[in-house]
Parts: C-alpha cells; sequence; structure tokens
C-alpha cells in the first residue's frame, strides 16, 4: 500500500495542511495541487511584474516539513513549478541550504509550449485564436514523475501536468506499472480525482454540510494506493470533517464530463467505479477500468484579452425591474453602450445590479465607465446606493483549450540540475492510438447518447429495483432527497447531481432530464447541455456548454467558476414521490 497525502487543493489553500498531514499519521508521499486553470494566468502575471512564475506559498509550507520528510523517507510531489519549474527546484534546493538539509531534488518541463506554432482551435468551440498566447502550456501525464522518483528525488516539481498525475506518477514509481497497465493506472486516476481539491473529499463544500463534524477543522484527504490500483480515501484520526460514500461521490462528479475520463497516461472509465464502506471515515474505491489514452494533449492557452470593470448598484423596495431600467438609461445617457467592446448586465434576485463592461482600451473601461455611474447618484432610482467606488479598469486573460498530437510534446526530467534520459532505455513509450477529439483531464462525448442510462460497457453487477407506486407526491426542494456540486472547466460549467439510495436514483434520473433542468433553472435555457448518467455511483452529470464564457477570468457572472450552481439548483422545488421523501 501506498499512502499518498494532499495538502494543498488550489494556490491559497490552508498553509499549515502540509504539517497537519505530515505530522498526523504515516504517509510515504505528501502532494499538493497549486495549478487551476486561472492560476497560470495569475504567475504568468507575476512573472510580467519581476516575481516567481511558481507559487512561493509551496516553500512556506515545505519550510515545515522538510526535515521531517527527509528523515521518514517520505518524498513530496507537487505541480507548484507553474511557469518556472526551474526556478522553483532551485528555491527548494536553497531553502533546503538554510535549513542544513541535503536532499535531491527533481523538476519536470517539457509542458511549456509558448511561441511554438500551434493550431488554435479552441477544441470547445471550434473558432480559432488570433491573438497572441501569452502561456500555453500541455498537460503531462504520472511517468515523468516516477522517473524522478525512480532517480532517487526526495522532491519533485513539475509545470502543468494533470491533476491526477500527482497520484498516478508515484502509483507508476511504487508498482511498476507499464503503460498496458490500463485498469490500475484508471484506478489511480481515480484516486487522484479525489483527492485533488483537498478538503472537498473530506466533508468540505458537501451539499449535507449539517452532517459534517468539527468543518471548521476538516482534515485534508490521503488515498491509500494498492497495487491493482484500487485504494482507499481517509484522512488522519482526531481531524475534523467526514469520509463517507456520499462526500467522495461529490468529488466524483466534480468537474466532470462524460464516463471517459482523458488523460495522458489512460482513459479512466468513470462508469466502472464502485464505491463502499470499508469503516469509520474510510471508502474503498474499486473496479475501476482503464482505456487507452487518446492520441492529443490538452494544452492551456491563455491570452490578453483587454480591461474590465464591474459596478454593483443595490435595488430596494418596490418595482426592482423599472428602477433597473432607469438606472442603464441614466448610465448609457452619460457613456453609449457602444463605447464597449462588451458589456453585462444582470439583475439578481436580491436586487443587485451588476454592470460588467470590457474594452480594449483602459480607461474607457476604467474611469470613464465608473465615473459615469457616480454621476446618476442623484438623477436616478429611489434609493440609489453602491457597492462599489469609482476605479479603475483591470486586465484580464482568457482561457482557450487547444490540443496538440502527443507526439509532438516531449517531457524532460531533470535531478540536481542534470538532466536525465527520458524515457529511460527499458520504458517504451505507450503507442498512442489516432488522434481524438477530446481533451486530457477534460471527458469525452460518451460513445452512448447523452440521455441513455445505459453505460458503454458492462459495470458489474445491476442493482435491481423493485417498481414502485410514485403516484402521491408532495413539493420540496430537490436538494432534500439529492446531493450537487458543481464547478468550472474553461467556459463550461459542470454540475453533478446524486443521490443516497439506488430508489431515489432510478426516480431522479427519470425526473432530472435537460428540459427538466431547464425549467428549474431557466438561465441555462440558451445554453447546450449534456447529460451524462453514471448508474454506478448513482449520479447524473451535467455539462452546461458556453455558460462561463471565455473562462473564470473573463467571465462577468458572480459566480464565474459556478460554484454555486449546484446549491441553486438543489433549493428549486419540484415534485418528489412520497416513498422517497
Amino acid at each position: 500500500m501506498l499512502r499518498i497525502a494532499n495538502c494543498s487543493g488550489f494556490y491559497g489553500d490552508r498553509l499549515s495542511a502540509a504539517r497537519e498531514m505530515v505530522e498526523g499519521g504515516p504517509i510515504d508521499v505528501l502532494t499538493g495541487d497549486w495549478l487551476a486553470e486561472l492560476t497560470m494566468l495569475i504567475l504568468a502575471g507575476n512573472r510580467l511584474k519581476g516575481r516567481p512564475g511558481y507559487a512561493p506559498t509551496f516553500l512556506r509550507q515545505l519550510e515545515d516539513v522538510l526535515g521531517t520528510c527527509l528523515d521518514r523517507g517520505i518524498k513530496i510531489v507537487t505541480n507548484a513549478g507553474g511557469l518556472d519549474p526551474a526556478g522553483c527546484a532551485r528555491a527548494v534546493h536553497e531553502l533546503a541550504g538554510r535549513l542544513g538539509l541535503s536532499l535531491s531534488v527533481a523538476h519536470v518541463t517539457g509542458d511549456d509550449l509558448t511561441g511554438r506554432p500551434l493550431d488554435l482551435v479552441n477544441a470547445d468551440t471550434g473558432e480559432r485564436l488570433e491573438a497572441t498566447p501569452l502561456t500555453a502550456n500541455a498537460y503531462l501525464g504520472g511517468r515523468p514523475i516516477a522517473a524522478a522518483l525512480s532517480a532517487g528525488a526526495d522532491v519533485v516539481v513539475t509545470g502543468r501536468v494533470t491533476d491526477a498525475a500527482l497520484v498516478t506518477g508515484p502509483g507508476i514509481w511504487r508498482y511498476g506499472w507499464g503503460p498496458g497497465d490500463l485498469d490500475p493506472l484508471a484506478g489511480s486516476v481515480v484516486a487522484g480525482h479525489v483527492i485533488e481539491c483537498g478538503c472537498q473529499a473530506t466533508g468540505g463544500n458537501y451539499a449535507f454540510f449539517q452532517d459534517v463534524p468539527d468543518l471548521a477543522h476538516c482534515g485534508f484527504p490521503l488515498a491509500e494506493l494498492r497495487p491493482d490500483g484500487s485504494s482507499v480515501i481517509t484522512k488522519h484520526p482526531g481531524t475534523g470533517g467526514l469520509v463517507s460514500v456520499g462526500t467522495v461521490t461529490a468529488q466524483l462528479v466534480y468537474e466532470l464530463g462524460g464516463p471517459r475520463y482523458l488523460g495522458p497516461d489512460v482513459t479512466a472509465r468513470f462508469d466502472t467505479i464502485t464505491l463502499s464502506d470499508d469503516g469509520p471515515d474510510r471508502v474503498l474505491i474499486s473496479g475501476v477500468r482503464g482505456e487507452p489514452p487518446p492520441g492529443t494533449l490538452k494544452v492551456a492557452v491563455n491570452y490578453l484579452g483587454g480591461y474590465r470593470n464591474t459596478m454593483t448598484l443595490v435595488l430596494t423596495g418596490l418595482d426592482l425591474p423599472d428602477k433597473a431600467r432607469v438606472a442603464e438609461e441614466a448610465l448609457w445617457a452619460r457613456i453609449p453602450r457602444e463605447s464597449f467592446d462588451e458589456v453585462d448586465v444582470t439583475l439578481t434576485d436580491s436586487g443587485l445590479l451588476r454592470i460588467t463592461v470590457m474594452s480594449a482600451d483602459e480607461r474607457t473601461a476604467g474611469r470613464a465607465f465608473s465615473s459615469a455611474v457616480v454621476e446618476t447618484g442623484l438623477a436616478s432610482y429611489p434609493g440609489f446606493y453602491g457597492l462599489t467606488p469609482p476605479g479603475n479598469a483591470s486586465a484580464y486573460g482568457v482561457y482557450w483549450p487547444v490540443l496538440v498530437p502527443a507526439s509532438e510534446v516531449r517531457a524532460r526530467v531533470f535531478v540536481d540540475g542534470e538532466e536525465l534520459p527520458y524515457p529511460p532505455p527499458d520504458a517504451p513509450e505507450p503507442s498512442a492510438p489516432p488522434i481524438a477529439s477530446a481533451t486530457p483531464a477534460v471527458p469525452a462525448a460518451p460513445a452512448t447518447p447523452a440521455d441513455t442510462a445505459a453505460p458503454a460497457t458492462p459495470v458489474g453487477p445491476a442493482t435491481l429495483v423493485a417498481p414502485v407506486d410514485h403516484s402521491a407526491t408532495v413539493r420540496i426542494p430537490l436538494g432534500r432527497i439529492a446531493g450537487a456540486r458543481s464547478g468550472d472547466k474553461g467556459g463550461n460549467a459542470n454540475l453533478g447531481v446524486w443521490a443516497d439510495t439506488p430508489e431515489r436514483y432510478a426516480w431522479l434520473a427519470g425526473h432530472l432530464t435537460v428540459d427538466r433542468l431547464k425549467e428549474l433553472l431557466p438561465d441555462l435555457a440558451p445554453y447546450r447541455i449534456d447529460r451524462h448518467p453514471l448508474p454506478n455511483v448513482n449520479a447524473l452529470n451535467f455539462v452546461v456548454h458556453g455558460l462561463l464564457g471565455r473562462g473564470v477570468a473573463a467571465s462577468p457572472r458572480m459566480d464565474p467558476q459556478a460554484k454555486a450552481l449546484g446549491e441553486e439548483l438543489r433549493a428549486c422545488p419540484t415534485d418528489v414521490p412520497l416513498t422517497l421523501v
């Protein structure tokens, strides 16, 4: 068994987590994920300002645990290298020197394709990018990490790798999985997907948060990875939070697409996952099937889109739509709406009028806009006041996913500054299947129609649910019998919904169609939505194409990462059979 602990789910996560995971119980590998799609843009901005192109918070965490990890033989694997893995590796060496420690540090490069000629066709929309990329980074897999560990590295720093690679890499290193060991590789990808977001696997952001004890001191997750790729998700004893089939299911459906989850090492079949209770705060993941990886790698491209600014006005009392109309008329009389490249106006149910403008001209989107809003203060609707003072515009970036043939990307592995032969002579490259139209780390469309409940391949014994009389119903919020979790994947939003029993799932699968979803959440009506049943985990997954526009950094939504979409759905009243309540 290989015990792989997570201590970071994003750039900005709890600084004490590394120390908690190292001191809280036995582990073999300490990992952390710092690189959301937005983070690459943040790091690019830092680099333009002369700051490090890696995540310095990793070094702060490392200072607390590096000596202990060396003493106990705990390996450290992180993608905190961001846009400068070599610089981060040097910083680790410098930290070790200050602490009087001697260690081996590896870093992985080859993901940075900035400046190389790329076919800049958006993998989601088919549009071609005309702007010059600021960053372009391919998603690498776990094999370079395994090579670095096999060469004796104590710390492995990478740039852009898939989130799951931080678990798959150590699994390959420990168990010697080859490219043909598809099922174990797929199991490691699922384990990596579960623990990559830190406390989201242990009760954080959980729909049924009332069931989670001591959430304020939620423990981070760890995966006990086995040679066959199965794993137990757990946490250290004495920590807050909860590991249950429910919390693991919630994370499984987070930022998911169809049942085939494509990555550079393997395609993991999420419709073959079996979850079972393995004791208090322990959930066994087993039965995961794998298929060959695609012949393409996803490349996260970012470019500077221009400047943006938002002003928020508060509407109270009566006639809110009329007040919003008057506010807009007063504003556009002072600065024409046509002055901007894009305008987004949103009136929330709570009476917030958010006006966001975007322009290639910094001054137009800045003081010219915000001052125009303020000028209406005494000549607008009754009760006028705002939440934001006049201010300057800020630059924003656009996320643009593209595909490249995997054969055109070559990982490079360095240990203490010396490059290793990679791939090693005794480790053959996996044979690449024909180039697919799906992206690594972003699941492709399923082989079956989106509303078909049957998976493409057998997933094990089916749970037979006897017919039940559902004629008597009660109108309650959907969330009283179903959980949900939502998130972002570029310009698309993901919405996973699950039930806690096969009977509730059978009803949910029949009730919550795409049309019903649009009926419950009318704001989704204009968008194409794919629906992917996952009956093995009693879940449905919806992908809302284009809801987030050009990605989180450019989205004018109040909730640019669609984090609240699941809770909005759970609050919607619907007719539920009394037998299920």
